[in-house]
């Protein structure tokens, strides 16, 4: 399971090593991500988003909203507010730069939080969304069951994960990638030398495909689906309250 991985395998919790990690990698991180996945996590963000328009959400929840990417692509949908929480200060502070220049600052609102214990009454948002975080929770089920506390009845949750290919030559150059490349540019630009070894390592530990629709059934989610993006990189996970 994801919980016995961690960024630097220090005595501190799973929450505090991932919170130190992401505040050492917040002024490089939105660059990284988008040249690290050549532009396509926009892609991914963008079609996952597409799963809500029709549900025309007016509040919605994103949880490790980190530099606020989700939360900002989101507003294309049109909605009242968006809430977003993380339990990096670092990574917030920069989404909040980048919502006063787009001018944004009355539609969305950062602050912190643990989606283990979210500052929000019961049913509250008609929306929630989560982009390549829940694989960092220091205790998944308990995150994902206080996330549906909040969402209302027939609330949507909209949850995009890295996943593993299974087809050559996807796979092969997947990993090659992953386990070489990747870690080898992050360090170079991050200056944090575990931080993107950390990532394929977690991603390599998360329940996918079936056994994570299994955990969020057994959560409370209902009418769970996947739908694997670009051969299986990436997956949309979405339930409903």
């Amino acid at each position: 399971m994801s919980e016995k991985v961690t960024p630097y395998g220090t005595e501190n919790s799973k929450k505090e090593q991932v919170a130190e990690m992401f505040d050492n990698i917040a002024s490089n991180y939105d660059f990284l991500n988008h040249f690290l996945s050549l532009g396509i996590d926009m892609l991914w963000r963008k079609r996952a988003i597409k799963l809500l328009k029709k549900e025309n959400p007016r509040e919605i929840l994103d949880v490790a909203t980190g530099t606020a990417d989700f939360a900002l692509q989101t507003m294309s949908i049109e909605p009242d507010h968006i809430t977003g929480v993380d339990i990096s200060n670092k990574m917030l502070d920069v989404g909040r730069v980048k919502i006063v220049k787009k001018s944004l600052s009355q539609k969305i609102k950062l602050e912190y939080g643990d989606s283990e214990n979210l500052p929000f009454n019961d049913d509250r948002f008609d929306a929630l969304t989560v982009a390549f975080g829940v694989r960092n929770f220091e205790n998944l089920s308990k995150g994902l069951t206080d996330m549906l506390r909040v969402l209302k009845p027939n609330g949507r949750a909209v949850i995009l994960e890295f996943s593993k290919p299974k087809k050559f030559p996807i796979k092969q150059v997947y990993n090659f990638y992953f386990k070489f490349i990747l870690p080898f540019i992050g360090k170079y630009f991050s200056k944090d030398h575990r931080a993107y070894s950390y990532l394929p390592e977690s991603v390599a530990s998360f329940p996918e495909d079936q056994d994570f629709l299994k955990i969020l059934e057994a959560c409370g989610y209902k009418n769970c689906e996947q739908i694997r993006l670009s051969f299986g990189i990436a997956s949309i996970y979405t339930g409903r309250k």
